[in-house]
Protein backbone atom coordinates (compact mmCIF):
# COMPACT_ATOMS: atom_id res chain seq x y z
CA UNK A 1 0.00 0.00 0.00
CA UNK A 2 2.98 2.35 -0.47
CA UNK A 3 3.03 5.11 -3.08
CA UNK A 4 6.08 6.83 -4.53
CA UNK A 5 5.33 9.69 -6.90
CA UNK A 6 7.65 11.79 -9.03
CA UNK A 7 8.27 12.95 -12.59
CA UNK A 8 9.50 11.43 -15.83
CA UNK A 9 13.06 12.68 -15.78
CA UNK A 10 14.60 15.58 -13.91
CA UNK A 11 17.01 17.31 -16.31
CA UNK A 12 15.09 20.02 -18.14
CA UNK A 13 16.53 23.46 -18.83
CA UNK A 14 13.08 25.04 -18.68
CA UNK A 15 12.76 23.95 -15.05
CA UNK A 16 15.47 26.47 -14.13
CA UNK A 17 13.50 29.36 -12.68
CA UNK A 18 10.19 27.76 -11.72
CA UNK A 19 11.83 24.80 -9.92
CA UNK A 20 15.63 24.90 -10.00
CA UNK A 21 17.69 27.93 -9.03
CA UNK A 22 20.53 26.99 -11.36
CA UNK A 23 21.34 24.56 -14.12
CA UNK A 24 24.03 22.64 -12.24
CA UNK A 25 23.28 19.84 -9.78
CA UNK A 26 19.69 19.40 -10.95
CA UNK A 27 19.37 15.86 -9.66
CA UNK A 28 20.68 16.81 -6.21
CA UNK A 29 17.90 19.38 -5.90
CA UNK A 30 15.29 17.05 -7.43
CA UNK A 31 16.06 14.29 -4.92
CA UNK A 32 15.53 16.72 -2.05
CA UNK A 33 11.91 17.06 -3.19
CA UNK A 34 10.95 13.65 -4.62
CA UNK A 35 11.85 10.06 -3.73
CA UNK A 36 11.58 8.63 -7.26
CA UNK A 37 12.05 9.46 -10.93
CA UNK A 38 11.90 7.77 -14.29
CA UNK A 39 15.16 7.67 -16.24
CA UNK A 40 14.22 8.84 -19.72
CA UNK A 41 17.62 8.61 -21.36
CA UNK A 42 17.76 4.80 -21.20
CA UNK A 43 14.98 4.67 -23.81
CA UNK A 44 17.27 6.30 -26.37
CA UNK A 45 20.55 4.56 -25.58
CA UNK A 46 22.23 2.23 -23.13
CA UNK A 47 23.75 4.22 -20.26
CA UNK A 48 27.44 3.98 -19.54
CA UNK A 49 28.59 2.22 -16.36
CA UNK A 50 29.90 5.58 -15.15
CA UNK A 51 26.44 7.14 -15.49
CA UNK A 52 24.81 4.30 -13.55
CA UNK A 53 27.36 4.49 -10.74
CA UNK A 54 26.84 8.26 -10.66
CA UNK A 55 23.07 7.85 -10.28
CA UNK A 56 23.57 5.46 -7.38
CA UNK A 57 26.16 7.64 -5.68
CA UNK A 58 24.12 10.85 -6.00
CA UNK A 59 20.72 9.45 -5.02
CA UNK A 60 19.94 9.53 -1.29
CA UNK A 61 19.02 6.35 0.63
CA UNK A 62 15.52 5.18 -0.19
CA UNK A 63 15.42 6.84 -3.60
CA UNK A 64 13.98 4.65 -6.40
CA UNK A 65 14.71 4.88 -10.12
CA UNK A 66 12.31 3.52 -12.74
CA UNK A 67 14.18 2.86 -15.99
CA UNK A 68 12.79 2.74 -19.52
CA UNK A 69 13.85 -0.27 -21.59
CA UNK A 70 15.87 0.84 -24.66
CA UNK A 71 13.84 1.46 -27.81
CA UNK A 72 16.34 -0.77 -29.62
CA UNK A 73 14.41 -3.67 -28.09
CA UNK A 74 10.83 -2.38 -28.28
CA UNK A 75 10.80 -0.23 -31.41
CA UNK A 76 13.80 -1.04 -33.61
CA UNK A 77 13.60 -4.81 -33.12
CA UNK A 78 9.90 -4.91 -32.25
CA UNK A 79 10.31 -7.51 -29.45
CA UNK A 80 11.41 -10.13 -32.00
CA UNK A 81 13.31 -12.80 -30.11
CA UNK A 82 15.03 -13.93 -33.30
CA UNK A 83 16.77 -10.54 -33.46
CA UNK A 84 18.59 -11.12 -30.17
CA UNK A 85 16.45 -9.04 -27.83
CA UNK A 86 16.85 -11.49 -24.93
CA UNK A 87 20.60 -10.83 -25.04
CA UNK A 88 19.92 -7.08 -25.43
CA UNK A 89 17.73 -7.17 -22.32
CA UNK A 90 20.34 -9.09 -20.35
CA UNK A 91 22.94 -6.53 -21.37
CA UNK A 92 20.69 -3.71 -20.16
CA UNK A 93 20.09 -5.43 -16.82
CA UNK A 94 23.81 -6.01 -16.35
CA UNK A 95 24.50 -2.32 -16.93
CA UNK A 96 21.78 -1.28 -14.47
CA UNK A 97 22.82 -3.72 -11.71
CA UNK A 98 24.98 -1.16 -9.84
CA UNK A 99 21.76 0.68 -8.92
CA UNK A 100 21.05 -2.29 -6.64
CA UNK A 101 18.27 -1.48 -4.17
CA UNK A 102 17.65 1.88 -5.87
CA UNK A 103 16.44 0.23 -9.08
CA UNK A 104 12.67 -0.09 -9.22
CA UNK A 105 10.49 -1.08 -12.19
CA UNK A 106 11.76 -1.39 -15.75
CA UNK A 107 9.22 0.10 -18.16
CA UNK A 108 8.58 -1.64 -21.49
CA UNK A 109 7.07 1.15 -23.60
CA UNK A 110 5.56 -0.28 -26.80
CA UNK A 111 5.09 1.65 -30.07
CA UNK A 112 1.60 2.72 -31.25
CA UNK A 113 1.73 0.25 -34.13
CA UNK A 114 2.16 -2.73 -31.78
CA UNK A 115 -1.32 -4.32 -31.75
CA UNK A 116 -2.95 -7.17 -29.88
CA UNK A 117 -4.16 -9.16 -32.88
CA UNK A 118 -0.78 -9.14 -34.63
CA UNK A 119 1.67 -8.95 -31.75
CA UNK A 120 0.18 -10.59 -28.62
CA UNK A 121 2.11 -13.82 -29.14
CA UNK A 122 5.33 -11.89 -29.66
CA UNK A 123 4.82 -9.96 -26.40
CA UNK A 124 4.03 -13.10 -24.42
CA UNK A 125 7.12 -14.86 -25.79
CA UNK A 126 9.23 -11.93 -24.64
CA UNK A 127 7.62 -11.77 -21.19
CA UNK A 128 8.51 -15.43 -20.70
CA UNK A 129 12.21 -14.53 -20.98
CA UNK A 130 12.16 -11.80 -18.32
CA UNK A 131 13.94 -12.55 -15.02
CA UNK A 132 11.45 -12.58 -12.15
CA UNK A 133 13.84 -10.95 -9.67
CA UNK A 134 13.18 -7.56 -11.32
CA UNK A 135 10.00 -5.48 -11.46
CA UNK A 136 8.49 -4.97 -14.91
CA UNK A 137 5.70 -2.83 -16.35
CA UNK A 138 4.31 -2.66 -19.90
CA UNK A 139 2.90 0.51 -21.45
CA UNK A 140 0.62 0.09 -24.45
CA UNK A 141 -0.13 2.75 -27.04
CA UNK A 142 -2.91 0.98 -28.98
CA UNK A 143 -6.51 0.40 -27.88
CA UNK A 144 -6.55 -3.20 -29.08
CA UNK A 145 -4.79 -4.19 -25.84
CA UNK A 146 -7.68 -3.03 -23.67
CA UNK A 147 -9.15 -6.49 -23.08
CA UNK A 148 -9.34 -9.27 -20.49
CA UNK A 149 -6.79 -11.39 -22.35
CA UNK A 150 -4.17 -8.68 -21.85
CA UNK A 151 -4.72 -8.47 -18.10
CA UNK A 152 -4.52 -12.27 -17.87
CA UNK A 153 -1.28 -12.38 -19.84
CA UNK A 154 0.36 -9.74 -17.67
CA UNK A 155 -0.88 -11.37 -14.45
CA UNK A 156 0.51 -14.75 -15.50
CA UNK A 157 3.96 -13.20 -15.80
CA UNK A 158 3.76 -10.86 -12.78
CA UNK A 159 4.10 -7.78 -15.02
CA UNK A 160 2.29 -4.53 -14.24
CA UNK A 161 -0.09 -2.86 -16.67
CA UNK A 162 0.84 0.80 -17.00
CA UNK A 163 -2.18 2.90 -16.06
CA UNK A 164 -2.18 6.06 -18.16
CA UNK A 165 -3.83 9.43 -18.57
CA UNK A 166 -3.38 10.40 -22.23
CA UNK A 167 -5.38 11.01 -25.44
CA UNK A 168 -4.86 7.50 -26.90
CA UNK A 169 -6.09 5.09 -24.20
CA UNK A 170 -8.89 5.21 -21.60
CA UNK A 171 -7.76 5.92 -18.02
CA UNK A 172 -8.63 2.48 -16.68
CA UNK A 173 -6.92 1.29 -13.49
CA UNK A 174 -5.98 -2.37 -13.93
CA UNK A 175 -3.69 -4.04 -11.39
CA UNK A 176 -1.95 -7.13 -12.79
CA UNK A 177 1.01 -7.56 -10.41
CA UNK A 178 2.19 -6.84 -6.89
CA UNK A 179 3.23 -3.43 -8.12
CA UNK A 180 1.20 -0.88 -10.04
CA UNK A 181 2.55 1.74 -12.44
CA UNK A 182 0.88 5.05 -13.35
CA UNK A 183 1.96 7.58 -16.00
CA UNK A 184 0.28 10.97 -16.32
CA UNK A 185 1.18 12.19 -19.81
CA UNK A 186 -1.18 15.12 -20.09
CA UNK A 187 -4.09 15.81 -22.40
CA UNK A 188 -2.50 18.17 -24.89
CA UNK A 189 -2.57 17.67 -28.65
CA UNK A 190 0.80 18.96 -29.87
CA UNK A 191 2.26 17.22 -27.89
CA UNK A 192 0.40 15.43 -25.05
CA UNK A 193 2.85 16.50 -22.41
CA UNK A 194 2.57 20.24 -23.04
CA UNK A 195 -0.24 20.36 -20.49
CA UNK A 196 -1.05 21.68 -17.04
CA UNK A 197 -3.68 19.58 -15.26
CA UNK A 198 -6.55 21.50 -13.72
CA UNK A 199 -7.18 20.73 -10.07
CA UNK A 200 -10.55 19.14 -10.85
CA UNK A 201 -8.84 16.84 -13.38
CA UNK A 202 -6.42 15.67 -10.70
CA UNK A 203 -9.29 15.22 -8.26
CA UNK A 204 -10.82 12.72 -10.70
CA UNK A 205 -7.72 10.57 -10.23
CA UNK A 206 -7.70 10.52 -6.43
CA UNK A 207 -10.18 7.60 -6.10
CA UNK A 208 -8.29 5.65 -8.78
CA UNK A 209 -4.96 6.15 -7.04
CA UNK A 210 -6.40 5.17 -3.67
CA UNK A 211 -8.06 2.07 -5.13
CA UNK A 212 -4.80 1.12 -6.83
CA UNK A 213 -2.92 1.54 -3.55
CA UNK A 214 -5.37 -0.85 -1.88
CA UNK A 215 -4.90 -3.50 -4.57
CA UNK A 216 -1.12 -3.30 -5.06
CA UNK A 217 1.72 -3.61 -2.58
CA UNK A 218 3.65 -0.77 -4.23
CA UNK A 219 2.50 1.99 -6.56
CA UNK A 220 4.87 3.99 -8.74
CA UNK A 221 3.43 7.14 -10.36
CA UNK A 222 5.07 9.68 -12.66
CA UNK A 223 3.99 12.92 -14.32
CA UNK A 224 5.40 13.25 -17.84
CA UNK A 225 4.01 16.71 -18.73
CA UNK A 226 7.39 18.37 -18.29
CA UNK A 227 6.77 21.66 -20.14
CA UNK A 228 7.15 24.72 -17.86
CA UNK A 229 7.74 22.40 -14.86
CA UNK A 230 4.07 21.40 -14.96
CA UNK A 231 5.07 17.84 -14.06
CA UNK A 232 6.55 19.04 -10.77
CA UNK A 233 3.57 21.31 -10.09
CA UNK A 234 0.96 18.63 -10.82
CA UNK A 235 2.86 15.93 -8.92
CA UNK A 236 2.85 18.04 -5.77
CA UNK A 237 -0.80 18.98 -6.27
CA UNK A 238 -1.69 15.30 -6.53
CA UNK A 239 0.23 14.58 -3.33
CA UNK A 240 -1.66 17.39 -1.63
CA UNK A 241 -4.98 15.88 -2.70
CA UNK A 242 -3.82 12.58 -1.21
CA UNK A 243 -2.70 14.35 2.01
CA UNK A 244 0.86 13.14 1.36
CA UNK A 245 2.72 16.34 0.41
CA UNK A 246 5.77 17.29 2.48
CA UNK A 247 6.52 20.87 3.61
CA UNK A 248 9.38 21.03 1.09
CA UNK A 249 7.07 19.99 -1.73
CA UNK A 250 4.51 22.61 -0.72
CA UNK A 251 7.29 25.21 -0.76
CA UNK A 252 8.25 24.14 -4.30
CA UNK A 253 4.63 24.36 -5.45
CA UNK A 254 4.36 27.91 -4.16
CA UNK A 255 7.55 28.89 -6.02
CA UNK A 256 6.28 27.43 -9.32
CA UNK A 257 2.93 29.20 -9.01
CA UNK A 258 4.60 32.52 -8.23
CA UNK A 259 6.92 32.09 -11.19
CA UNK A 260 3.93 31.40 -13.43
CA UNK A 261 2.28 34.77 -12.74
CA UNK A 262 5.38 36.73 -13.74
CA UNK A 263 5.30 38.66 -17.02
CA UNK A 264 5.66 36.12 -19.83
CA UNK A 265 8.68 36.37 -22.08
CA UNK A 266 8.31 37.18 -25.76
CA UNK A 267 7.92 34.00 -27.81
CA UNK A 268 10.69 33.44 -30.34
CA UNK A 269 11.69 30.54 -32.57
CA UNK A 270 14.74 28.99 -30.95
CA UNK A 271 17.43 26.95 -32.67
CA UNK A 272 17.10 23.22 -32.10
CA UNK A 273 20.20 23.24 -29.90
CA UNK A 274 18.14 24.99 -27.25
CA UNK A 275 15.89 21.92 -27.06
CA UNK A 276 18.71 19.37 -27.17
CA UNK A 277 20.60 18.33 -24.09
CA UNK A 278 24.35 17.90 -24.24
CA UNK A 279 25.85 14.72 -22.84
CA UNK A 280 27.52 15.23 -19.50
CA UNK A 281 25.67 18.33 -18.38
CA UNK A 282 23.58 16.36 -15.90
CA UNK A 283 22.93 12.80 -14.80
CA UNK A 284 19.99 11.97 -17.07
CA UNK A 285 21.15 13.68 -20.26
CA UNK A 286 20.02 12.32 -23.60
CA UNK A 287 22.06 12.46 -26.77
CA UNK A 288 19.43 14.66 -28.38
CA UNK A 289 15.92 14.71 -29.69
CA UNK A 290 14.62 11.54 -31.33
CA UNK A 291 13.27 11.60 -34.88
CA UNK A 292 9.74 11.48 -33.45
CA UNK A 293 10.52 14.45 -31.18
CA UNK A 294 11.80 16.43 -34.15
CA UNK A 295 8.74 15.54 -36.22
CA UNK A 296 6.50 16.95 -33.49
CA UNK A 297 7.76 20.41 -34.55
CA UNK A 298 5.95 19.88 -37.86
CA UNK A 299 3.10 17.45 -37.22
CA UNK A 300 0.49 16.35 -34.67
CA UNK A 301 0.55 13.38 -32.32
CA UNK A 302 -2.41 11.81 -34.15
CA UNK A 303 -0.63 12.07 -37.52
CA UNK A 304 2.52 10.64 -36.00
CA UNK A 305 0.56 7.75 -34.56
CA UNK A 306 -1.05 7.04 -37.95
CA UNK A 307 2.39 7.18 -39.55
CA UNK A 308 3.67 4.49 -37.20
CA UNK A 309 0.69 2.32 -38.12
CA UNK A 310 1.58 2.38 -41.84
CA UNK A 311 3.13 -0.97 -42.75
CA UNK A 312 6.79 -0.86 -43.75
CA UNK A 313 6.10 -2.58 -47.06
CA UNK A 314 3.76 0.27 -48.08
CA UNK A 315 6.78 2.59 -48.35
CA UNK A 316 9.33 2.17 -51.13
CA UNK A 317 12.41 4.42 -51.08
CA UNK A 318 13.47 4.68 -54.72
CA UNK A 319 16.43 6.99 -54.23
CA UNK A 320 18.38 8.04 -51.15
CA UNK A 321 21.55 10.09 -51.18
CA UNK A 322 22.80 12.70 -48.77
CA UNK A 323 20.95 15.45 -50.62
CA UNK A 324 18.05 13.77 -52.42
CA UNK A 325 15.32 11.33 -51.42
CA UNK A 326 12.55 9.95 -53.62
CA UNK A 327 9.89 7.60 -52.28
CA UNK A 328 6.53 6.05 -53.06
CA UNK A 329 4.03 5.44 -50.27
CA UNK A 330 0.74 3.81 -51.17
CA UNK A 331 -0.41 5.76 -54.25
CA UNK A 332 1.59 8.90 -53.44
CA UNK A 333 5.09 10.20 -54.13
CA UNK A 334 7.49 12.13 -51.89
CA UNK A 335 10.57 14.09 -52.95
CA UNK A 336 13.04 15.74 -50.59
CA UNK A 337 15.61 18.02 -52.21
CA UNK A 338 17.94 19.11 -49.43
CA UNK A 339 20.13 21.30 -51.64
CA UNK A 340 17.10 23.03 -53.14
CA UNK A 341 15.36 23.15 -49.73
CA UNK A 342 12.06 21.77 -50.92
CA UNK A 343 9.77 18.86 -49.97
CA UNK A 344 7.17 17.76 -52.52
CA UNK A 345 4.23 15.48 -51.85
CA UNK A 346 0.78 14.97 -53.32
CA UNK A 347 -1.73 13.79 -50.70
CA UNK A 348 -4.69 15.97 -49.69
CA UNK A 349 -3.62 16.43 -46.07
CA UNK A 350 -0.19 17.62 -47.19
CA UNK A 351 -1.76 20.16 -49.53
CA UNK A 352 -3.98 21.47 -46.71
CA UNK A 353 -0.93 22.04 -44.50
CA UNK A 354 1.29 23.81 -47.05
CA UNK A 355 0.66 27.28 -45.63
CA UNK A 356 1.70 26.35 -42.11
CA UNK A 357 4.40 23.92 -43.29
CA UNK A 358 2.74 21.00 -41.55
CA UNK A 359 3.78 17.45 -42.34
CA UNK A 360 1.31 14.62 -43.00
CA UNK A 361 1.44 10.97 -41.92
CA UNK A 362 3.09 9.90 -45.21
CA UNK A 363 6.02 12.29 -44.84
CA UNK A 364 6.23 11.40 -41.13
CA UNK A 365 6.49 7.72 -42.09
CA UNK A 366 9.30 8.45 -44.54
CA UNK A 367 11.37 10.28 -41.92
CA UNK A 368 10.72 7.52 -39.36
CA UNK A 369 12.01 4.99 -41.91
CA UNK A 370 15.23 6.83 -42.83
CA UNK A 371 18.50 6.17 -40.97
CA UNK A 372 18.18 8.12 -37.74
CA UNK A 373 21.15 10.41 -38.30
CA UNK A 374 20.02 11.37 -41.79
CA UNK A 375 16.46 12.04 -40.61
CA UNK A 376 17.70 14.14 -37.69
CA UNK A 377 20.04 16.12 -39.92
CA UNK A 378 17.33 16.98 -42.46
CA UNK A 379 14.66 17.78 -39.86
CA UNK A 380 17.10 19.95 -37.92
CA UNK A 381 17.94 21.93 -41.07
CA UNK A 382 14.27 22.33 -41.98
CA UNK A 383 13.50 23.61 -38.47
CA UNK A 384 16.39 26.07 -38.29
CA UNK A 385 15.90 27.32 -41.87
CA UNK A 386 12.12 26.96 -41.95
CA UNK A 387 11.53 30.25 -43.77
CA UNK A 388 13.86 29.16 -46.57
CA UNK A 389 12.30 25.72 -47.10
CA UNK A 390 9.37 25.22 -49.46
CA UNK A 391 6.62 22.65 -49.01
CA UNK A 392 5.03 21.90 -52.39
Amino acid sequence: MSLVLGTSGWSYNEWVGPFYDERSRMFTRYSEVFRTSEINSTFYRYPTPTMVRGWYRTAPPGFIFAAKLPQLITHDKGLRLEEGIQEDTERFIDIMKPLAEKLGPILIQLPPGFKYGEDAERLESYLETLPRNYEWAVEFRHRSWMRAETWEMLSNHGVAYTIVDEPLLPPEAHVTADLAYIRMHGRGLRPWYNYDYKLEELEEWVPKVKETMERAEKVYAYFNNHFKANAVKNAVEMLQLLNMATPEQVKVLKKIKEHGVEKPQEMVIKPLESFIKKVGEDDDEEEGLSVADLLMRFTSSSRLQRAEEIADDELVIKKRTGKDIEAKIRDYSIEIDVKGRVIRHDCDDWQKGLGMKRMCKHVDKLFLSLPKEQAREILTEVWEEKDKWRFE
